[in-house]
């Protein structure tokens, strides 16, 4: 099977009359009919209302109005926020019959920009574990290999993207949903800045500010792409932060500065790592030293496991979360969510209190860190991709894994808001994607994305066919 287009030349495509918003949507729905059924990335397609955003597309050309940013790419929304008209289940039994009454801030913006919202994808209840599998859609497969897990929460986006039915799809990242997915897929995912993108919902989010949506894509340029769509400040996300707007594509094009050294970790101090995942990642961080001209050290920030810190700041969120529904919704919740949950009642408020102490202790330390160092290189996910309905590994290498599991790497840059991106890296022997994480300087988006496109460029990475 060819490989798709790009959400940037797609766009391009339809600016320039070259492709229309119908045929690019067409292309997207043939490919979501062939690949879906093996894969279960997406839960719920609406052709017809995609249907009716792309032919508006379309029309507005023919009046020479500006399409957008997004000009007609079709695109996937994870199952976690809201497209008005389309089902908005959390992932959850409870919410299985409701209906977004509204578009998420989010979707608003890419709307806004030309997007068309083909359908949800999946993703694990309320997007609590580093797989995607539930009781209501069951689980996403991985597009390399589809009886293994393409991670969580943003799995069936991710999955969607690798596999070419769409060439973006909405993610969120509350502890590594965004780049523990790009991760086991083989493609990007960019967590920025916390409050670079807002949230703005009804409801607070119930893990806090560790919680930030952004996109998954198959290339950094469309990621740069998407984020001009979205970023920017809103009065009713108390975090959202004021621009810079309207420079992420850009960046995205365009060298990084110059770097002074770069560091790597490959186990942060504390992880349990598989030495397939260290080794391929190590190289991949060579590799980007390498197109940067810089200097790589082996250093570590000297944390230690976040993980309690972590949990403190989210579990609260959770309980109360489960104390808003009905006697009938609660029933119908995953146990291992209620289970997960339920530890939050647990936390005193003097506990959240020291947890934020912790939190500012550890950002700290990083602004300390990064007056050494430009960067932070690590694996992204401790381990490979798993039995697509799980469990993840309790033991990697003969070795119990630490709270935090696989994701000891991608967690504490949600707990201090640190931009952070994981890139494709290479594939173990199993023919598995194994991913390199960068992490950049609080608010620093744009040399993210500069460095990740000059690491793109000197090596670029495959399309699953």
């Amino acid at each position: 099977m060819p490989v798709p287009p790009t959400a940037w030349e797609t766009a391009a495509a339809i600016r320039a009359r070259e492709l229309t918003a119908v045929e690019a949507l067409e292309t997207a729905l043939q490919r979501i009919e062939q690949q879906n059924p093996a894969l279960n990335a997406f839960i719920y397609v609406d052709p017809e209302a995609a249907f009716s955003a792309a032919r508006r597309v379309d029309e507005g050309l023919d009046r020479r109005e500006s399409p957008g940013l997004l000009a007609g790419v079709p695109i996937g929304v994870k199952d976690l926020e809201g497209v008005v008209g389309m089902p908005h289940t959390d992932g959850s039994r409870a919410y299985q019959n409701r209906l977004a009454e509204s578009d998420s801030v989010q979707v608003a913006r890419l709307k806004a920009a030309g997007a068309v919202v083909v359908g949800k994808t999946n993703t694990p209840e309320f997007g609590y574990q580093p797989l995607t599998n539930n009781l209501l859609f069951g689980a996403t497969g991985n597009p390399w290999n589809p009886a293994l897990t393409p991670g969580g929460s943003s799995g069936g986006s991710a999955a969607a993207v690798a596999s070419g039915m769409v060439p973006l799809a909405t993610a969120s990242d509350g502890g590594g949903s965004i780049r523990i997915p790009a991760a086991m897929c083989g493609i990007y995912g960019i967590k920025p800045s916390a409050g670079r993108i807002p949230r703005a919902d009804l409801h607070a989010s119930h893990w806090g500010t560790h919680s930030t949506r952004a996109p998954v894509s198959r290339n950094v340029r469309d990621a740069g792409l998407y984020m001009d769509a979205v970023v920017g400040p809103h009065p009713n996300d108390l975090d959202s932060l004021d621009g810079p707007t309207g420079v992420y594509e850009r960046a995205a094009m365009t060298a990084p500065p110059k770097l002074r050294r770069i560091a790597w970790s490959g186990d942060l101090g504390f992880a349990v790592v598989d030495e397939q995942v260290t080794a391929i990642a190590f190289d991949a961080a060579k590799a980007l030293a390498r197109a940067l001209g810089v200097e790589l050290v082996e250093a570590d920030p000297g944390f230690g496991n976040t993980m309690t810190t972590w949990y403190t700041l989210a579990a609260a969120g959770d309980a109360a979360m489960l104390d808003s529904m009905s006697e009938e919704e609660r029933s119908l919740v995953d146990p291992g969510f209620k289970a997960f949950a339920e530890q939050g009642r647990r936390i005193s408020g003097v506990q959240v209190a020291e947890a934020q102490q912790a939190r500012h202790t550890l950002n700290r330390a990083m602004t300390e860190f990064f007056d050494q160092y430009d960067l932070l290189l690590t694996p992204t996910a401790a381990g490979l991709p798993f039995a697509k309905e799980g469990p993840p590994p309790t033991v990697i290498g003969g070795k119990k894994v630490p709270p935090g599991g696989i994701v000891p790497f991608t967690a504490p840059f949600n707990t201090t808001g640190h931009p952070a991106a994981s890139l494709p890296a290479g594939m173990s022997r199993e023919g598995l994607p194994v991913g390199l994480q960068v992490v950049a300087p609080r608010h620093l988006d744009t040399l993210l994305l500069s460095v990740s496109a000059a690491y793109e460029q000197a090596r670029p990475w495959p399309f699953v066919s």
